[in-house]
């Protein structure tokens, strides 16, 4: 990990599960989404906050490393890494780590921070976050 790491814990629901009793393949990216908006409202950014100064972020690719098992009653601790880059993109990292340390799955993507007036993407994503936080830093900014 490195020091922009954050992580957040999620226990595996039997609703989330399939008929082999396997986590569901598109939980997956709902717990990505949890652990990805968990990291910024802890470096203070709310949802209401994006919406209000007119952006939000988007998801522009993501994919899926399905390593070892998910069950039900499974506690598994969700990272999120954000890398910045120059340019309109970012790349997210996020490992789905069993509480017994075995890596269940790795998502890794590509976002960006939307115009919603605009419809398009802001040209620095770093900035409306940057502007928002009350702990940028957390957030690698």
């Amino acid at each position: 990990m490195n020091d922009q790491d954050f992580t957040t814990r999620i226990t595996v629901r039997g609703y989330e599960t399939d008929s082999q009793g396997h986590l569901n393949q598109a939980v997956y990216l709902q717990y990505a989404e949890h652990a990805r908006w968990e990291y910024l409202q802890a470096a203070g950014i709310r949802q209401a906050d994006l919406v209000a100064k007119g952006v939000g972020p988007v998801v522009l690719e993501t994919t899926i490393k399905y390593l070892r098992e998910l069950r039900a009653g499974d506690s598994v601790d969700v990272s999120c890494s954000f890398t910045w880059r120059d340019g309109k993109t970012f790349q997210v990292v996020q490992r789905l780590v069993r509480a017994d340390g075995v890596l269940a799955a790795e998502i890794t993507g590509v976002g960006g921070i939307l115009d919603l007036a605009e419809r398009r993407l802001v040209a620095d994503p770093r900035e409306p976050l940057r502007a928002l936080a009350s702990d940028p830093a957390l957030l690698g900014l």
